[in-house]
């Protein structure tokens, strides 16, 4: 039976809502996905809480959960060296995560950068993790396409790849941000980079629509991706990406039953999925539409 590891992305659907989820409601949400056997929690960031006030208590949330129990690894978005610095000194927490782009547009809209500061932001951050005994995981922001009118191309891709190999990092997630992917695109970056890469984990940050979702994953999938962010009701997206609509994530409920159809191991326990899918209908019940 082929495997898939899915990191789940509470922190990207909070990040987007017009209303703060009070502490105590967050931590005992993460705490029920910590146990569905999730390869990963992405469960908030280190950045300033006037960009993102949604998620200004992550100290606080990282040191209430509950980690006993459970192999699920935590992840937390970072946005430059401070941020960094600050998710570098929880045990708690595995993962750092970084959005570097392709996009000069996307870079300075979101972290305020361009490529070469972003790139510097990359080698402070490795030999941050190096030191604390984590690991950084670099999104290629825009990796499918651009809105922003700024180049694209599958060499462009391979060609940040390149930058971020060479700096050691060996977990790049490909991003589509803005829902811009084609199945052409999707199979061009994940045909020609997994095949180049065998030691880089590259994986797939969807935002999508119930349209277009199966045929996107499933290209992914076919083209040797085995790494997919999701988010249990599909809410989110980048609040700092551009004035264009939000478009919803992946939804995880949809890509179980797309590993289920293919007898593809997810390593979820099923009754704790149920009890954090149910837990899940009620913290965001009044942002289903």
């Amino acid at each position: 039976m082929d495997k898939v590891r899915i990191i789940e992305c509470p922190r990207d659907a909070m990040q987007s809502l017009p209303d703060f989820i009070p502490t105590d409601i967050k931590v005992d949400y993460i705490n029920r996905l910590l146990q569905v056997g999730f390869d990963t929690i992405d469960f908030g960031s280190f950045v300033s809480p006037k960009a993102i006030p949604q998620l200004k208590d992550t100290a606080e949330v990282v040191e209430r959960l509950d980690l006993s129990g459970t192999d699920t690894k935590l992840l937390s978005i970072v946005a430059n060296t401070r941020g960094a610095k600050e998710a570098c000194t929880f045990d708690q927490i595995s993962y750092l995560g970084y959005p570097h782009s392709i996009s000069s547009t996307f870079l300075k809209r979101n972290i305020n950068s361009d490529t070469a500061g972003s790139l510097q932001r990359v080698d402070e951050m490795m030999e941050l993790c190096a030191k604390s005994g984590k690991e950084l995981v670099v999104y290629i922001s825009m990796g499918f396409g651009n809105p922003y009118g700024d180049p694209w191309s599958v060499d462009i891709v391979e060609e940040a790849a390149d930058d971020l190999y060479r700096r050691g990092v060996r977990i790049i997630p490909l991003s589509d941000t803005t829902g811009v992917s084609t199945v052409e695109g999707i199979k061009g970056c994940f045909s020609r980079l997994v095949q180049k890469y065998t030691d880089i984990d590259f994986g797939f940050h969807l935002h999508t629509t119930q349209q277009e979702w199966h045929g996107q994953i499933s290209t992914a999938y076919k083209n040797g991706c085995r790494r997919f962010d999701t988010v249990m009701l599909g809410l989110g997206g980048c609040p700092m990406a551009d004035e264009h609509d939000l478009t919803g994530n992946m939804k995880t409920v949809d890509f179980k039953e797309f590993c289920e159809e293919r007898d593809i191991d997810t390593g979820m326990k099923l009754d704790a999925f149920d009890v954090a899918y149910t837990t899940s209908l009620q913290v965001f019940r009044n942002y289903i539409t």
